[in-house]
């Protein structure tokens, strides 16, 4: 049995090739070839090698792709849940600083308005105590100098208009005879008459004439005096007692 390499038939380069041709071809033997298959263009792109890859992958069962979907899905399901929970997150932060800006600007509102309040409370008490004060002083004032009352028969006299006749002072009983004393020449110079009544407050006077009345009662003066103490409580007898 002869060697197979003595059955290689060697074919020697063509006759007429000069020096430079050192390179030749010869047909290679079905024999010399291990294995073989037909070439066609689209080996050049690697399309086949991408199908034998993708054939030599191993085929998943039914319950593993069922596997594998849920798997996806679930994968799926926490980013749209992570995505949904931050856009929630951002709308929660947003709704919760409107409302408490709106919640602090009530407060806010609601400490001014009770500051306002508590401020007129104590204007409020600071007038009555003022008044209170200035009553106990008025009160005090009569009963020492209830001469006083001729100076106020005197002031409400030279008030009037020198063109007013028929004049007539009121005041009352217990202090005709104090006004007759300390305001006589007044009295006579406007020729006014001095009368006593009892329905006038003891410290005042009203003087009445034909062009119109000046009132100069202590319930009058007392209301003038409150109101630049910020108050409207009246002088009333039982407060003069």
């Amino acid at each position: 049995m002869s060697n197979p390499k003595e059955r290689i038939r060697q074919v020697p380069p063509p006759a007429g090739g000069g020096k430079g041709a050192s390179m030749y071809a010869r047909f290679i033997p079905r024999e010399e070839l291990s294995s073989f298959a037909a070439w066609s263009p689209g080996s050049l792109s690697g399309e086949e090698e991408a199908a034998a890859a993708a054939a030599a992958e191993p085929q998943l069962s039914p319950e593993e792709q069922q596997a594998e979907a849920l798997r996806a899905a679930r994968q799926g399901g926490y980013h749209d849940g992570y995505r949904d929970g931050i856009a929630a997150l951002e709308s929660f932060k947003q709704s919760f600083a409107s409302q408490a800006t709106a919640q602090v600007g009530a407060l806010m509102k609601s400490y001014g308005d009770q500051m306002d309040m508590l401020q007129q409370a104590m204007a409020s008490a600071l007038a009555d105590a003022a008044t209170a004060l200035a009553r106990q002083v008025v009160r005090g004032e009569l009963a020492a100098n209830p001469q006083q009352i001729a100076t106020v028969a005197q002031e409400a006299l030279e008030t009037l208009l020198l063109s007013a006749r028929h004049v007539t002072v009121r005041v009352h009983p217990d202090d005709q005879p104090l006004v007759a004393q300390g305001a006589e020449e007044v009295l006579a110079a406007r020729g006014a008459r001095l009368l006593a009544d009892a329905g006038v407050t003891r410290g005042g006077c009203i003087v009445e004439s034909d062009i119109g009345i000046i009132d100069a009662s202590i319930e009058s003066r007392w209301r003038r005096a409150a109101a630049a103490l910020g108050s409207e409580a009246p002088w009333t007898p039982e407060a003069a007692e």
